[in-house]
Order: structure tokens, then C-alpha cells, then sequence
């Protein structure tokens, strides 16, 4: 391109990846052209027109809010100068055809859209344009902003002119990363006040590469950012809000060359911004001031978790759960992602299984997409093991109503289940329960079946299959004695109810738990 200085682009399409296919296409600069900017449609191009001001619009035709055709009569009628490239579908020429008749510079079929061809167009389009025309032309690098230096360093491109060239832009030595795990624009132009006091005559720009953290590049002297650990700890007091919530200011190591950015930013500082979200009340995150983290919990028991609830132990299996969910919350260097999704799955996993279990689960069913965007929008391990808490909560009260239909609720039925549970290592029969309780035999066991969802005979040995199980966990006693233990004196006879209620004979049932616990 033999112009007079760099062409300025806008893109505009409702078509975001069309936009970043576009503005990765090539290597821009090198060929004399600069995207300054992207629209996602006409109004927002317009808006953007009178602070860029390109040389020329890429837009497309069809558009929600306004269209291509519009736009184009806009910046004719407001912007002569700027020239219009039109991208287009086959089926859309009657538009194509009006923008034309507005002053339109060309037009591209989006199918056709090859990088020889669409870089014809531009070229051509540019000599039409007299300010670029003549003049000594400098380098495209050379007139980069910092902003677009930085996309594309972020988006895995090398700098497209040497460390010398960039230091019109970046004059200093040495650069900082600094930022919080929070996004939202009044928090980043809090950031950047507090900076801009503190290091008023360093460069300053916005680091855009992921919406979950605010962050800006510092390019100043080295002695300048090695104070910024010190003001942080202020400065992060000062970006809470009125309740004294806030996050972490995090601080990346100093670096020297703004080649080492992406590397900086991808592998490190946001690796920081995810410590952030088990470290909320840290002031400052940054690689050298790091606590221990908590040891990386053994796998979670999903089959263990599972058959505690199938066997009506609700307690035993929440705070399991509990207990799992802040040993992981302890390990600031645990995925976050896979800590969300954990919790997520636990939710379905429940919500199944109770319903599996005949339990009233249609407000669980309802609400546990409410569910799963909290937890996935928490910006801390806390905000999200609190959503978990919620949603235990709506469990257990679904199992309490099942329950007190049930009758487990019912005063005399809860002082018979008592007494099962206290004597079920006696020989207890339900003609000596009777007794105790002055109850007819005949009675007795009637108003047990309708009142539970077992029998009497049924819950007794499924209570004492449960004590078996224990104990055999524990593996402290041998299983012959564990028969006797749990209220049976025939030892053949117990392994034959315990193998009917769990499918596995006590000894398996041993080795399998043994070979569980060594494998997690």
C-alpha cells in the first residue's frame, strides 16, 4: 500500500465471530491498515464514529437496532469523508443495491470472503481516500496505540515492530499487572483513580482479556512498581464498599519486556484472580505473599455419599458433603472451575436420587437451575458452599415432610424407633417390645406397617445392618464377633440378612470399603 499514513478500519456486524475472524484475518499493520474498532450494529457504530474516526466502515447489511443500509446513509450524510465497504449474503442485493445509491465505496459477498480479495478491496478503497495519500509514511507499528498493542499480544501474536519501536508508548523499564477478581466498570475506574495517584506519571492502560477480572498494565521505573505491594494494602481498603465486601487487589511479578505479557497475564496473574476466589479476605494476592495451602482432599465418595441417602441416613450424608466441600474451600489451588461444577453435579446428584426415593422433589426440580447459576456466578468458595447450604436446606425439608406423612414424626412412633435403635444389639423381638410398651402383639404390628414404611421385623434388620456396616468400616472387630454385636447369635443367619440388604457378603462388603479408601 503506497498511502501516507495507517488506514483506519471500523468493523461492524451483529456477527461476533465474524468481527474477531475479521480483525484476525492478518497481520493488519503490516499491511498499512489498523482496526480501530467493532460495532455489533449501526447505532453502535455511529456512537463510536465521532471519538475514532475511521477512514473506512466493514459493515454488514442486515443488523438488529440499524441495519447496514441505514448506516451507511448516516455516515454519508454526517461523515463524507469516511468511505463505506458494504459485506453481504447472497440473497440481500436489493439492499446492497440502495446502499449504492448512497455513496457505498464497494461490496463483498460473504461467502467469497478470502483474505486476497477482501485485502484488494481495502487497498483500493484507501487511494481513494486524499489524507492518506502522499506525506512520509510511517510504520504501522509505529502508530499502534497501547490498547491495541496489548489485544494483540493477548490474542498470541508476537509485537509487530521491536522492543524500540514500542517505547513511544511504553517508555518505562519495567511493567506491572494490577487488578482485582471482579468485574464491572465502577470498580476498574476505581482501580485506575488509585493508580493514577499513586504512579501519576507512569503509563497507564486497561487489560481486556477476560471479563472476570479488572486489570490494568503499568509501565513505570522499577523502583516505582517495587513500592505497589506496600500501597496496595491501602489501596484495597479503599475498593471496598459500604458493607466491607471487596476482593483482593492482585499484583503480578514485574517483568521487563512487553513481549512477556501474554505469558504474564495468561499463566500467572490470572492464576491469581482464581486464588482470589478462596482468598476473599486477603487484601493483597500476589506471588510472593502466598499462605499455605490446605492439603488436596482425597476424592469424593459419590458411591459412599449415595448409600448413605438410599439407607435414609440424611444427617451422616450432608455433613460428609459439608465437611468434603470446605476441606476443598481450604485449597486455595484447586480449580475453581471444578469446585463449582462439583457442587453443581451434587445438586442434580440429589435431586435425582431423592426423587428416585418417592420423595416430593417438584420445588427441588423447579428451582435447582436457580441453583446451579448461583453457584456458578459466586464470586467466592463462601458465596458458593452458601448456595450448597440453601440447597441442603430445601432438601431436608422436602425428606421432613416425607417423613411426618410418613408418621416418623408422630410422638409414639418416634418413642418405638428410639427404642429399636438403643436395644437392637438385644434379642429383641416384637412380643417383648409389646411388653414394654403395653401394646397387644397383634396391635403392635399393625400400627408399625401402617405408621412406617417398613415392618418391624424389616427396620430392625435394616438397623442392624447398619451398625454391621460401621463396625466393619472401622475394622477393628472380626466379623464373626460383629453378628454377635449387632443382636444376631446365629452368624450365618446375619450374613444372609446382611447380604440381602446390601448385596454383598460382610466380608466383600470389608474388602471393597478397604479397597475404596485406598484408592481414594
Amino acid at each position: 500500500m503506497t498511502t501516507g499514513g495507517i488506514c483506519k478500519i471500523m468493523i461492524v456486524d451483529d456477527e461476533v465471530l465474524i468481527r474477531q475472524g475479521i480483525k484476525h484475518f492478518m497481520n493488519w499493520e503490516q499491511e498499512g491498515f489498523q482496526i480501530v474498532g467493532e460495532a455489533s450494529n449501526g447505532q453502535e457504530a455511529l456512537e463510536q464514529i465521532e471519538r475514532l474516526r475511521p477512514h473506512i466502515v466493514l459493515t454488514d447489511i442486515v443488523m438488529p437496532v440499524m441495519d447496514g443500509e441505514e448506516l451507511t446513509r448516516r455516515i454519508k450524510s454526517q461523515y463524507p469523508e469516511i468511505e463505506v465497504i458494504v459485506l453481504s449474503s447472497f440473497g440481500e442485493f436489493q439492499y446492497v443495491r440502495s446502499t449504492f445509491q448512497s455513496g457505498v465505496a464497494d461490496y463483498i459477498l460473504k461467502p467469497k470472503l478470502d483474505l486476497q480479495h477482501l485485502l484488494t478491496v481495502l487497498k483500493l478503497t484507501a487511494e481513494r481516500i486524499p489524507s492518506l495519500r502522499g506525506g512520509g509514511a510511517a510504520t504501522a507499528a509505529a502508530q499502534l496505540s497501547g490498547d491495541q498493542l496489548i489485544e494483540r499480544l493477548l490474542s498470541g501474536y508476537e509485537l509487530p515492530c521491536d522492543e524500540e519501536d514500542t517505547k513511544a508508548v511504553f517508555p518505562y523499564p519495567a511493567f506491572r499487572i494490577v487488578g482485582a477478581a471482579a468485574s464491572g466498570g465502577e470498580l476498574g475506574a476505581k482501580l485506575e483513580e488509585l493508580l493514577r495517584r499513586e504512579v501519576p506519571e507512569a503509563m497507564l492502560h486497561a487489560v481486556r482479556g477476560e471479563s472476570r477480572v479488572v486489570a490494568y498494565l503499568v509501565n513505570a521505573e522499577r523502583a516505582q512498581l517495587d513500592m505497589l505491594p506496600f500501597w496496595a494494602q491501602s489501596a484495597a481498603a479503599k475498593l471496598r464498599d459500604g458493607s466491607g465486601s471487596g476482593r483482593p487487589l492482585l499484583l503480578s511479578e514485574t517483568f521487563h519486556s512487553l513481549a512477556e505479557l501474554h505469558d504474564v497475564y495468561r499463566l500467572a496473574f490470572l492464576k491469581l484472580a482464581d486464588y482470589a476466589f478462596y482468598l476473599p479476605d486477603r487484601s493483597v494476592i500476589a506471588g510472593n505473599n502466598l499462605p499455605e495451602p490446605g492439603p488436596v482432599p482425597e476424592s469424593f465418595q459419590l458411591s459412599r455419599f449415595t448409600e448413605e441417602l438410599k439407607r435414609g441416613r440424611f444427617q451422616a450424608a450432608f455433613e460428609y458433603l459439608r465437611a468434603y466441600s470446605e476441606e476443598l474451600a481450604a485449597c486455595y489451588t484447586a480449580d475453581v472451575f471444578e469446585f463449582k461444577s462439583f457442587l453443581g453435579n451434587v445438586v442434580f446428584n440429589v435431586t435425582v436420587l431423592l426423587g428416585n426415593m418417592q420423595y416430593d422433589v417438584k420445588e427441588l426440580e423447579k428451582n435447582k437451575y436457580r441453583y446451579f447459576k448461583a453457584i456458578e456466578d459466586s464470586g467466592t468458595a463462601r458465596d458458593a458452599i452458601g448456595r450448597l447450604e440453601e440447597f441442603i436446606a430445601e432438601a431436608e425439608a422436602s425428606i421432613a415432610e416425607k417423613m411426618s406423612h410418613a408418621g416418623a414424626g408422630n410422638a409414639n412412633m418416634k418413642r418405638l424407633l428410639d427404642y429399636i435403635h438403643e436395644h437392637y444389639a438385644e434379642p429383641l423381638s416384637l412380643t417383648e417390645m409389646a411388653k414394654h410398651f403395653h401394646f397387644n402383639p397383634s396391635y403392635l404390628s399393625s400400627y408399625f406397617s401402617s405408621h412406617n414404611e417398613e415392618g418391624f421385623v424389616d427396620y430392625l434388620h435394616k438397623v442392624r445392618t447398619e451398625k454391621a456396616e460401621e463396625l466393619l468400616r472401622k475394622g477393628e472387630a472380626m466379623i464373626s464377633e460383629i453378628s454377635g454385636m449387632v443382636g444376631y447369635s446365629d452368624h450365618s443367619y446375619f450374613c444372609k440378612v446382611f447380604k440381602k440388604h446390601t448385596g454383598l457378603s460382610p466380608s466383600r462388603y470389608r474388602r471393597q470399603y478397604m479397597n475404596d479408601e485406598s484408592r481414594g
